[in-house]
C-alpha cells in the first residue's frame, strides 16, 4: 500500500474512528485502526467489536491495499504534524508502516488486516431520515439520566421507540433514566420510523453519534433491525449493538395527577441551589429540602459535620405548608434542561415522584424521585 493525504483530511478523519479504540484491549488487533486504499479513497474502520465506525478520505493511491495499524499512536502522530502538510503512508506488505511528512519519519508496527474483526450489520427493518439537530436535541436532553449501574443493564442508554398520539399523531422518543429520575423528549416520528419497536442505544454509542453531530447540518440517515442501528452522519458510518433487554414501563412511574404546581425563575433556582448544596454531605445524598409556602420557596440543608445553609427564593406557589427533599445534583441536572425562563414544578406528596417540565408547551419532561431529608 503506498499513498499520499492531506494532514488535515486524515486528522478529521482519525479523529471520529479512534474514539471507539479502546485504551486496554484482550486482543491486541482491536487497538489498531484498518486501512483500506483503492480507488483514489482510503477506508479507516476501527471498533470495540460494539461498536464500528467507518470513514473514507479522498488519497492519492499509488498502490492499493490494507493494514492495520495503532489507532492512538497515529492520532497523536497526525495531530501533531503540520496544519495543511502532506502525509505519506506505505507499506511493503510486512509488518511495518512508513509515515512521513515533511522531514518527520516514523516507523509503526502493523497488523495484519485478515483477522481485523467485522461487525456484519445483517438486514435492516426500518430506515429514516432525521435531522441532526433534532437527534442532537433528544440526546442532549435525556442523554444525562442514563444509568451507570451494570447490573440493570437495560438501563444503560437511551430508549428510542415511535408512539401514536391521538394529539400529535406518531411521535419518536427518547426516555432515559436511573431509577432516581427520568428524562423524556419527543419529536414528530420521521417518515419511516412509526411502528418501530423500542430499542436501547447503549451509552458509548450515544456519546459517539452525539460527538458526529457537533457543527452538522442536514439529515442523518438511521436504519434499526432486531440487534443493530447504523447512523450515516455525512461520510462517516457509525455500526453499533443494541442492549438486549427489556426497559421498563416508564408511563407507569410518570406522575398524571400532580395538583400542587409550583412555577420558578429557572436561574435563581439553580443559583441558590448549588449554593446551600455547598455543605451538603455526599453521604447524605447531596439533601436540599424544598419548604414551600404561598409566594415563597426556603431552600435548606443540614449537615452534622459542617453546619447549615438555606436560602429564599420568590414562587408562584398557592398551598401552604408543603415540604420534599431531593438529591441537589439531581436537582440541578433537570434544571439545566430546561430552556424556558421559569421551570415548573408539580407536586403530590412528600414520597411521590415530582414532575418538572418548561413552561408553556414543551417536548421535554422530567421526572424526579424524591428522598427522605
Amino acid at each position: 500500500m503506498k499513498v499520499t493525504l492531506e494532514r488535515n483530511h486524515l486528522l478529521k478523519s482519525l479523529s471520529h474512528v479512534h474514539r471507539v479504540v479502546e485504551r486496554r484491549n484482550t486482543y491486541p488487533i482491536l487497538a489498531n485502526v484498518l486501512f483500506k486504499a483503492s480507488d483514489d479513497r482510503v477506508e479507516l474502520r476501527a471498533t470495540d467489536l460494539d461498536i464500528e465506525v467507518t470513514e473514507s478520505v479522498p488519497a492519492m493511491v499509488s498502490t492499493p491495499g490494507s493494514t492495520t495499524v495503532p489507532a492512538h499512536t497515529l492520532y497523536e502522530i497526525v495531530r501533531k504534524l503540520a496544519d495543511g502538510a502532506e502525509v505519506r503512508l506505505e507499506t511493503d506488505g510486512g509488518e511495518n508502516m512508513v509515515l512521513t511528512s515533511g522531514r518527520s519519519r516514523f516507523n509503526l508496527a502493523c497488523l495484519s488486516p485478515d483477522s481485523f474483526p467485522d461487525l456484519k450489520s445483517g438486514a435492516f427493518a426500518h430506515e429514516f431520515d432525521i435531522a441532526a439537530a433534532s437527534l442532537r436535541e433528544l440526546i442532549e436532553r435525556t442523554q444525562f439520566a442514563i444509568s451507570n449501574e451494570e447490573t440493570r443493564y437495560y438501563l444503560n442508554g437511551i430508549y428510542f421507540h415511535a408512539v401514536e398520539s391521538s394529539a400529535a399523531g406518531a411521535l419518536f422518543r427518547a426516555v432515559a433514566t436511573d431509577g432516581h429520575r427520568m428524562a423524556r423528549a419527543e419529536m414528530p416520528a420521521p417518515e419511516g420510523a412509526s411502528g418501530m419497536s423500542g430499542i436501547i442505544v447503549p451509552k458509548k454509542t450515544v456519546g459517539e453519534v452525539q460527538k458526529l453531530l457537533d457543527g452538522v447540518d442536514g439529515d442523518v440517515k438511521v436504519e434499526v433491525s432486531d440487534t443493530k442501528i447504523r447512523f450515516t452522519v455525512g461520510p462517516v458510518v457509525l455500526l453499533s449493538k443494541l442492549i438486549e433487554g427489556t426497559f421498563p414501563d416508564y408511563d407507569r412511574v410518570t406522575p398524571k395527577n400532580n395538583d400542587k404546581q409550583m412555577i420558578v425563575d429557572k436561574s435563581g433556582f439553580a443559583i441558590a441551589v448549588d449554593r446551600v448544596s455547598t455543605i451538603a454531605s455526599d453521604r447524605g445524598g447531596k439533601a436540599v429540602k424544598l419548604s414551600a409556602r404561598e409566594g415563597l420557596l426556603e431552600l435548606s440543608v443540614t449537615n452534622p459535620d459542617h453546619g447549615t445553609a438555606s436560602e429564599e427564593v420568590a414562587v408562584d406557589f398557592e398551598t401552604d405548608g408543603f415540604e420534599i427533599g431531593f438529591n441537589a445534583r439531581y436537582l440541578l441536572d433537570i434544571i439545566t434542561q430546561i430552556r424556558s425562563e421559569s421551570a415548573v414544578f408539580l407536586f403530590n406528596d412528600a414520597n411521590s415522584p415530582t414532575l418538572v417540565k418548561e413552561e408553556g408547551e414543551s417536548s421535554a419532561l422530567y421526572v424526579l424521585m424524591p428522598m427522605r431529608v
